[in-house]
């Protein structure tokens, strides 16, 4: 006779056998990165983002033109507490950066994996030239990292199914809303790829659609300002693609950008983990996140963007990647292979840190405006200190009565910013450009009769058709050098403006940033302020 006996096990009782999270190893990497990366971080000049970053920062409004409010007020935070400090300023993106390293780790163990996939995750994207380019201060910089939270909170919600990580989702989709625009595009990429790989049952969640409420609501105050502002952002699309094909090589620079920046295990990584979420068992429910990639890469692609718009889904496809890696039987000369990849990997990240920018000695001819990426990447934008002397040069030939009532507008908003960064120590009065965001800022004041005007060499014929009076009085030319900061730069002493400022400055003012790099600008739009 045989007996069957029925066993009551409390779940409570049934032993979790999943890894658990590699703290000390995780901590021991950001720890070394947070120490590496600020002491490091001010190897390069002022890039010119960061000078507008700063002036948006002195003018903190709810929105801007292009951005959101939050790169702009940790610029002020930092201006305030140590004005002139490069590491300061780029601070925040070290601490950003280092969560993404830590986020990385966090999506591995979330796979179940041990840790060393972990620690292989996070020191991925440890030694990923994205994370050397992400310490410059930039809405990429916080972008890249809050979209990584954003996967790993629907990572953890496919194992545990626990909703509230759906609204959590939401709330740091809204907070990346005050940073770069990009986020509902990230939320798009995602959901379609739910419909078409799944797990479908997210979309029945109430909690989902919270979360996009969330989303959504956050924009009723940027497209508020758009509304008054005459619809800035829809052009900016059609610009930063001309700019990328004119100074990125456009679509068929892409991949290789792309590629560059995941570094060479990177790449290793992303290629494992298509292969992982589409042919092992325990990945598959996070196939959602490769398609996702797939799809936000292709729309860049098409649509002209910059190479890093997708990289916020590295941490979760490194994590992928790794976690597949040493689920794969591998054999002993897989093994050996990697041993090269991590040492190349990590070699060429230290040279990123400790080689660049390279000496200005090393330029040995002027680039061209499709290697404008390819000269900030290895020397930086340097030189500002050279236009802004040649400003003050300017100043200086106003009598006394002139200076009473000038100003100093810059063509570009780069420019604009470098002359109120650097030119407090020539006591230079106020500057306003009609570049972009800054043009946003508002006009000269009414009683402005005289201008220091900063730019191209070529602008002479457009400020004969807006003042009655123009003469240049300084050149900038360093055959070396950038257009627009120490190259084809002059400055006008220009009097007289034919209209009013308010009527002057909606004519003037133009999205479109000139460096001397595109020729048929003028079929630019210009919004109204």
């Amino acid at each position: 006779m045989t007996a069957v006996l029925e066993a009551r096990i409390d779940p409570d009782d049934i032993p979790d056998i999943r890894p658990t999270f590699a703290w000390r190893g995780v901590a021991l990497m950001a720890s070394i990165a947070t120490i590496v990366l600020t002491v490091t971080a001010a190897r390069y000049d002022y890039f010119g983002d960061e000078l507008y970053f700063l002036s948006a920062g002195r003018r903190l409004d709810y929105t801007y033109a292009d951005q959101g409010v939050i790169v702009p007020l940790f610029a002020r935070i930092a201006d305030l507490l140590a004005p002139g400090s490069l590491t300061a300023l780029r601070f925040p993106a070290v601490v950003m950066g280092v969560g993404a390293i830590v986020v990385a780790a966090l999506i591995a163990y979330e796979l179940r994996g041990s840790h060393r996939v972990q620690l292989l995750a996070a020191g991925t994207y440890a030694t990923s030239y994205l994370l050397a380019t992400q310490v410059i201060l930039s809405t990429f910089s916080f972008d890249a990292t809050l979209t990584a939270v954003i996967t790993w909170l629907f990572v953890r919600w496919v194992r545990t199914r626990q909703d509230r990580l759906l609204v959590i989702a939401g709330l740091v989709a809204a907070l990346d809303m005050q940073v770069k625009w990009m986020i509902p595009l990230v939320w798009a990429c995602l959901g379609l790829a739910v419909i078409l790989c799944g797990p479908r049952e997210i979309l029945r969640r109430p909690a989902l659609w919270v979360a996009t409420g969330i989303l959504a609501s956050s924009l009723i105050p940027i497209l508020y300002w758009q509304s008054q502002h005459n619809w800035p952002q829809l052009a900016m699309g059609t610009i930063i693609g001309a700019e990328q094909d004119a100074t990125g090589y456009g679509p068929p620079g892409f991949l290789p950008q792309w590629l560059g920046l995941a570094g060479l295990l990177g790449s290793l990584l992303i290629a494992i983990a298509f292969w992982g979420v589409f042919k092992q068992e325990s990945l598959r429910p996070y196939r959602f996140i490769a398609i996702a990639l797939v799809i936000m890469t292709a729309f860049v692609i098409v649509t002209h963007g910059r190479p890093y718009y997708p990289t916020g889904f590295f941490p979760a496809m490194f994590a992928l990647g790794a976690v597949a890696l040493w689920q794969y039987d591998r054999k002993r000369w897989m093994n050996l292979a990697l041993i090269p990849t991590v040492v190349a990997t990590v070699l060429m990240f230290v040279a990123s840190l400790t080689v660049l920018p390279l000496p200005p000695s090393w330029r040995a001819q002027a680039y061209d405006a499709i290697d404008l990426g390819l000269r900030s990447g290895l020397w930086g934008t340097t030189n500002w200190n050279d236009m802004v002397a040649a400003v003050d040069i300017g100043y200086g030939t106003l009598t006394p009565e002139e200076q009473a009532n000038a100003v100093v507008i810059a063509q570009g908003y780069w420019q604009a910013g470098a002359v109120e960064q650097f030119g407090q120590q020539y006591d230079l009065p106020a500057t306003y450009s009609p570049s972009r965001g800054f043009g946003f800022f508002g006009p000269p004041p009414d009683a402005t009769n005289t201008v220091i005007y900063v730019g191209l060499d070529t602008a002479e014929p457009e400020l004969r058709a807006r003042f009655a009076e123009v003469e240049r009085i300084v050149r900038v030319n360093d055959t070396m050098g950038i257009p627009g900061i120490d190259r084809m730069v002059a400055v006008w002493k220009c009097q007289g403006p034919k209209q009013s400022w308010p009527a002057l400055w909606d004519a003037m003012t133009t999205l479109y940033f000139d460096l001397g790099l595109w020729q048929d600008h003028r079929a630019t739009s210009r919004p109204t302020r």
